[in-house]
């Protein structure tokens, strides 16, 4: 049976969290959204020392426990130097695109909670000027934050408050069209959160219990291989919920809910990818199944790590992943009625 899923609460929600800052580490603002979403559906967020969130459901049967995760951090960047004309440059958090982030408006965002705009651009900026303006890589090297603010020196940088080692954060200029296509940056991996206060939204109003107790999880460092490094111990299996792939030798499009059986790093767990691929039936879910290659997720590090655990993954496709991605409403909609086939296991 197809679960009757709100649309637009997936879409508003996602918006809301899309457009809070939270690139790799940075969890200041992300948290208190997150906590407003539990607090809408009677959840409580709880954190561990890593500031992952938490959100823990009680089951119908608490003898198992399962986890759910998806991570809100984005790709993003810190200082990692301040010139002497007062351009920044810039170390990655995560696997950046920098072509695809050129001419993009981004924000510092200072240890002492001050915040100050910028244009992300290549230092042969213009046509008009250099010479190598088309040819030159995009690398850390070569690509600075030219900050909004009447600048001539590092001393005049200083004095905003801005040092190395500050978030930078990039604008996501979330759009949806009329008929359905949502285009955003970060879409890896905010709208699979979203996706799961829409699954918390229908247990809520329907007055359902999960199958079995149920830890939804929101680490802040999948885009750096780390987030799901640590899984509370009772866990018995992970199901992140990240993006699926678009492209030649896949069979995923961005209205179906895309099932990974493999990634870069060792297929997922037979029974429990079975199971989901069980669950996309019954739900009435379109779905395909894809063997990814540069591609990781928390669960699979949950596993590599050393956590006794069974890992499995889908989520909805998107184009141009790490820059500027697009999916359809469907894939989200596909999604959430997975996870909540999943969670009441039926």
């Amino acid at each position: 049976m197809k679960f009757n899923v709100d649309s637009k609460f997936i879409v508003d929600c996602f918006k809301d969290i899309v457009n809070t800052p939270s690139p790799v580490g940075y969890y200041i603002k992300m948290n208190p959204v997150l906590e407003k979403y539990a607090a809408m559906f009677g959840q409580k967020v709880t954190y561990d020392n890593k500031s992952t969130a938490y959100i823990t459901l009680d089951g119908e049967d608490d003898s198992k426990t399962v986890l759910i995760g998806a991570h809100p951090d984005t790709l993003g960047m810190v200082i990692r130097t301040i010139d002497p004309n007062g351009m920044l440059r810039v170390r990655q958090l995560g696997g950046l695109n920098f072509s695809s982030l050129e001419g993009e408006t981004v924000t510092v965002h200072t240890r002492d909670g001050r915040e100050y705009t910028g244009l992300f651009t290549c230092q042969s900026h213009s046509v008009h000027v250099f010479d190598d303006a088309r040819t030159l890589p995009r690398d850390e090297n070569t690509m600075m934050v030219i900050l909004d603010e009447k600048i001539n020196s590092k001393e005049d940088v200083r004095k905003l408050g801005i040092r190395n080692g500050d978030f930078i954060s990039v604008d996501p200029r979330f759009q949806m069209t009329e008929n359905g296509y949502i285009k955003s940056r970060f879409i890896d991996d905010k709208a699979a959160v979203a996706c799961c206060f829409a699954m918390l939204k229908y247990l809520y109003e329907n007055n359902l219990k999960p199958k079995y107790r149920t830890i939804l999880a929101f680490p802040y460092s999948e885009e750096i291989g780390m987030g799901g490094t640590y899984v509370p111990p009772e866990v018995s299996e992970y199901v992140a919920v990240d993006i699926g792939l678009i492209g030649p030798g896949y069979d995923g499009n961005e209205y179906a809910v895309s099932i990974c059986a493999k990634d870069a790093a060792a297929p997922y767990d037979f029974e429990l990818t079975n199971r989901i691929i069980g669950y996309a039936e019954k739900a009435e879910c379109d779905y395909e199944i894809d063997v990814y290659y540069h591609y990781g997720t928390d669960a699979n590090a949950a596993v590599r790590a050393g956590n006794n655990l069974r890992a499995a993954t889908f989520g909805m496709a998107v184009w141009c992943s790490h820059g500027m991605e697009r999916t359809h409403i469907s894939g989200l909609e596909n999604t959430t009625n997975l996870l909540v086939a999943y969670v009441l296991d039926i």
